[in-house]
């Protein structure tokens, strides 16, 4: 029945109507929004809406505190809860040149032992936020930030509110599948969204970058449905079944779904025609109503990419080719000195606010003391300054005819400027290091920041400001400490600017991560050169925390056969080992780990392939390899769940001989380790029988 005219509604009827109104919109909103189950048509949705709007207009004065039209969507659930990808979101690998671009690709010819050209297929790079769509029966179930790669986000109500995001596949489709694709938010939008910021009196966004990711992370859906957000899918994650032969055929298979896909990608039949698709697409760049900094260049036949899987974090079969930095001229302040976890001392530039490629830079690394010698760089002097893509700005120069006359040449202290201590350089080396150590409060803070940052601990909460704060009222000065903040909640309860619900979530922040992964906890520990892949290659090879701080302790003497292990691990390198040897052969070191591992545990590093007949296994190829490169088997026994090493040990199960096989086959044969032939190598890594 057609409801009465709103111009013939009494003040009551009209506020009975609304409360109705309220009551059936918010329910569909949940069925919709988090529930994707709709009892009714868009059409009619938009019927209830409308007349809310209409009643509304004619008594503004009944407008409800519940009212529809003070919402778009349903909020979401509560806070974000952390997801971890069935299939890791792993980043790219960068060109800034056509050089560097056609070394990539003969890179991966050799991985595969081809002389072949690739065909590709180009897509223009967005400059916006990885997301990752699980789908189940061809509905949308999940969506998940990119975070460490690993685990990200769950962000799932709010991504239900963006347009393009599909809530149901157009069939047919696999059972399961993980779409990955890019949230962005368009020029005008986004313009249009600071002027709505400016006039609030709240901070503008630098860039609509940060403007995408700082809407999909709205704990209140409402907020995100609120602005104009847009997705281009691109990439594959999981499927349960085989949904393409090629990476252009998937983009096609995307596009029946329901998904946009950028409307600039192109398959290329030839590696050579990438820098005429490049030239073009820059000069274009400026008219497009979304940010690019540069296009994805992907390897198409997906049989080549599953061969040429991955380096570290990055795969072999696609490159990011990033536009050209951008330039512009500012004042250079003052000259800073920052004092890092491992007691660098790095000086940064303070600039005159200057917009660089649409973000307003402030600072600017300097690298070391040679490099501002070397620029002849002093305080008052105008500069130039480069950034290019999410690289960190840095200064390229002065300009010498703008120079002030009472500019007086730079000197780098030799104290450092926190604690006092020596800053001494080791010979060789470019670094003046803080002497201090762990009494060094800049050092200290530091390598507590870096413990519970996004790739180690991972603890919210626990800010620069919050750490210092603790630090400086002796309630944090290890690592250790953080985990027995717990005893003193009440104690943070009463402390201005906190409150009991402060205090409580952080107890609860911290006590979610007292188990992490191994290679997590490695990181953490801020060892000198020891990054998230080189934790992850250590945690791949020992497995265990127990086994790997036994073998680093036995690591300290030069002679042992757990230093000759060390070394041997692929992607280690002996200067990489003497740190792990020097960070374990000091005893106040050893104390603070023994001391953490009373507190957390770690998880133990599962096997890449875990019951494979080559799990756990460490594995060395020697001589020619005939049916696939060295580089290809490598990966291969790696994804199988093998350590491969460089030298024989008495550890090495196996080794893999090839034409022209030397002194590593007759070492195992002294040994007496098993020796297979390429043959026997290949009968295990396809049917996992061990001759």
């Amino acid at each position: 029945m057609k409801p009465p005219s709103v111009a013939t509604l009494t003040r009551d009827e009209a506020a009975a109507e609304l409360a109705r109104l309220a009551r059936e919109i918010a329910h569909h909103d949940r069925l919709y929004h988090q529930q994707d189950a709709p009892e009714i048509s868009d059409a009619d949705y938009d019927a209830l809406r409308a007349r809310n709007a209409d009643i509304e207009t004619r008594f503004p004065e009944l407008r409800r505190a519940d009212s529809p039209s003070l919402r778009v969507g349903a909020p979401a659930s509560g806070g974000f809860a952390k997801r971890a990808h069935r299939a890791p979101m792993l980043s790219l690998a960068n060109a800034f040149s056509d050089d560097e671009f056609t070394r990539f690709f003969a890179t991966a010819r050799r991985f595969l032992g081809t002389e072949q050209p690739f065909a590709l297929v180009a897509e223009p790079k967005i400059d916006g936020l990885s997301i990752s769509l699980t789908y189940e029966h061809g509905r949308l179930v999940a969506a998940t930030t990119r975070g460490d790669g690993a685990v990200g986000e769950d962000v799932t109500a709010n991504a239900r509110v963006i347009a393009t995001v599909p809530q149901a596949l157009t069939p047919p489709f696999p059972e399961f599948i993980e779409i990955r694709g890019e949230i962005f938010m368009a020029k005008q939008d986004f313009l249009t969204l600071n002027a709505a910021e400016a006039q609030a009196g709240r901070r503008e966004f630098a860039n609509p970058r940060n403007a995408a990711a700082g809407s999909l992370r709205q704990l209140d859906a409402r907020i995100t449905a609120g602005r104009r957000l847009g997705l281009f899918a691109y990439a594959l994650g999981e499927a349960s079944e085989t949904v393409a032969d090629t990476h252009w055929h998937y983009l096609e298979r995307l596009r029946q779904w329901g998904f946009s896909v950028n409307p600039y990608s192109e398959a290329l039949a030839g590696e050579s025609l990438a820098a005429v698709f490049q030239a073009r697409i820059s000069e274009h760049r400026g008219s497009l109503d979304y940010d690019i900094d540069g296009v994805v260049y992907k390897i198409d036949d997906l049989g080549l990419q599953r061969r040429l899987g991955f380096a570290g974090r990055e795969p072999r079969w696609a490159i990011a080719w990033k536009f050209p930095a951008e330039q512009a001229m500012t004042v250079l302040r003052r000259i800073e000195i920052q004092v890092g976890r491992t007691g660098a001392l790095t000086p940064v530039a303070n600039l005159a606010p200057v917009n660089v490629g649409g973000v307003l830079v402030t600072r600017a690394t300097l690298h070391n003391e040679e490099e501002i010698t070397r620029l002849d760089l002093r305080e008052g002097d105008t500069v130039r300054v480069e950034r290019a893509g999410d690289v960190i700005p840095r200064v390229l120069g002065m300009v010498a005819e703008l120079r002030p006359a009472a500019a007086a040449p730079f000197r780098f202290p030799d104290h450092c400027p926190v604690c006092g201590s020596a800053a001494l350089r080791d010979p060789g080396e470019v670094v003046r290091r803080c002497t201090g150590g762990l009494i060094c409060p800049a050092q200290r803070q530091e390598r507590l920041a870096h413990f519970v940052s996004r790739g180690a601990f991972d603890i919210e909460g626990l800010g620069d400001k919050t750490l210092a704060e603790l630090q400086a009222i002796g309630l944090m000065n290890r690592p250790a400490d953080i985990f027995r903040l717990h005893r003193h909640e009440a104690e943070l309860a009463t402390r201005e600017g906190w409150g009991e619900i402060s205090a409580s979530n952080l107890i609860r922040g911290i006590a979610a991560r007292r188990s992490v992964p191994l290679a997590r906890f490695i990181y953490a520990l801020g060892i000198r050169r020891i990054g998230q892949n080189t934790a992850k290659l250590l945690a791949r090879h020992y497995q265990t925390v127990t086994g790997w701080r036994d073998a680093m302790r036995e690591a300290t003497d030069p002679a042992s056969e757990a230093r000759a292990e060390l070394d041997n691990i692929l992607g280690i390198g002996p200067a990489i080992a003497s740190e792990l040897a020097d960070f374990f052969g000091e005893p106040h070191n050893t104390t603070l780990l023994d001391d953490l591992l009373g507190e957390v545990s770690v998880v133990p590093e599962a096997p890449r392939a875990a019951g494979s007949a080559l799990t756990g296994k460490t594995l060395v190829f020697t001589g020619t390899l005939t049916r696939m490169t060295r580089p290809e088997a490598r990966a291969r026994a790696e994804a199988l769940g093998a350590r491969v090493t460089e030298s024989v040990t008495r550890k090495t199960d196996y080794v893999i001989v090839g034409e022209d096989a030397g002194s590593k086959a007759r070492r195992a044969a002294e040994l007496g380790i098993t020796v297979l032939s390429e043959d026997d190598w290949l009968d295990i890594a396809t049917d996992g029988a061990v001759p």
